[in-house]
């Protein structure tokens, strides 16, 4: 007895799906990345112990005092951009042996992928890999200007206390898409008094109204929630959490309960940030902007070319719709995307044989 076949749309879906999928499937193999220079530790550096378990040979030990915690989340679309971030931590670190990075991902079929390209451009770097369940934040994500931001992973910086193991207390989280040019343990360093959970550079210049809808300000509920607080936006994108505060004050839970009313009554814009306002703005410590200077892929919409801000840079962050390598491999770069270049370690994409 033959089979029916199905309707062409059906075929159409079919194929289409299968498209993706290996799309998908394909995205973490797109580029191949050259080995980087190996960087040592010069010799003021503080000891760290290293612990060696099964093929974690470089994994040094997490618990150690003494060691810089790193955390970003990694991807296929933005894995270029993670790995001139490392390059540029790397370079720039007077202790770089005693950096340990602590990866985010939420693509199980690509972890050990992403795990074998980062050991063969970084073969004494110190990091894990922590599988992120999307499923936990899919469900809670409202649609914003730009699709790119509607990603489940950029949520994953609300659950990095939850990931991390508890013995680490303190963590500088970073975007996939900056570099640095200054030692990272100064950013490390910076101190987080009057029991203030994180720090950033903060733009009290900035429109802080014009994150959250006329729904949010007309309540007087919710727009009480700003009163006393002197607050002013800051970009998640460079932050020093301490993740002891953080747990303590269970801010997971409180991120997530202003996520659960967004869905219920639309009370802000632009995907994963103003939450992190809401939370907290007004109550971090201060960071110097040479630390972020950010806005350089320029406004959600077209991505134009930005000037540096007025002041000394020590990390350079191209947020916004434009990013560096996608504009460089365009031939239609920025001028600041030249500054970005040096730390690309792309070798060439993988071309089919004929």
């Amino acid at each position: 007895m033959s089979k029916t076949k199905p309707p062409h749309h059906q075929q159409f879906l079919l194929l289409l799906l299968f498209l993706l999928i290996v799309t998908a499937t394909n995205a973490a193999t797109k580029y191949k990345f050259k080995e980087a220079p190996q960087f040592y530790n010069s010799q003021n550096c503080p000891n760290i112990i290293i612990n060696q378990q099964g093929d974690e040979d470089h994994l040094i030990n997490t618990c150690s005092a003494e060691a810089i915690h790193v955390a970003m989340t990694l991807d296929a679309p933005y894995l270029r951009g993670s790995m001139a971030a490392i390059h540029s931590v790397l370079q720039h670190s007077s202790c770089p042996q005693n950096v340990l990075f602590h990866f985010v991902s939420s693509d199980k079929d690509a972890n050990n992928l992403l795990h074998e390209t980062i050991s063969h451009s970084f073969p004494s770097l110190s990091f894990q890999i922590y599988p992120f369940d999307d499923t936990a934040v899919s469900g809670l994500i409202s649609t914003s200007i730009r699709s790119a931001l509607d990603c489940p992973l950029n949520y994953a910086r609300n659950y990095l206390a939850n990931l991390l193991p508890p013995c680490v207390h303190k963590v500088v989280y970073l975007d996939s898409d900056l570099v640095l040019v200054d030692d990272i343990s100064k950013l490390a360093a910076t101190p987080l008094e009057d029991h203030a959970v994180l720090a950033a550079p903060e733009y009290c210049n900035a429109n802080f109204t014009s994150y959250f809808t006329p729904t949010f300000w007309s309540n007087p509920t919710l727009s009480l929630t700003f009163s006393g607080r002197n607050a002013c936006y800051f970009n998640t994108g460079v932050m020093v959490i301490d993740l002891e505060r953080w747990r303590k004050g269970d801010y997971t839970r409180k991120i997530v309960e202003w996520m659960e009313l967004q869905k219920r009554m639309r009370i802000y814009e632009l995907g994963s940030l103003p939450p992190f306002l809401l939370v907290f703005a007004g109550n971090i410590a201060p960071v110097d902007h040479r630390w972020n200077q950010h806005g350089l892929g320029g406004d959600n919409y077209r991505g134009l070319c930005r000037d540096l801000h007025p002041g000394p840079v020590s990390l350079l962050h191209w947020s916004g719709k434009g990013k560096p390598w996608v504009r460089l491999d365009a031939n239609r770069p920025c001028p600041l995307d030249a500054l970005w270049a040096p730390y690309d370690l792309l070798q060439t994409p993988f071309l089919l044989e004929s």
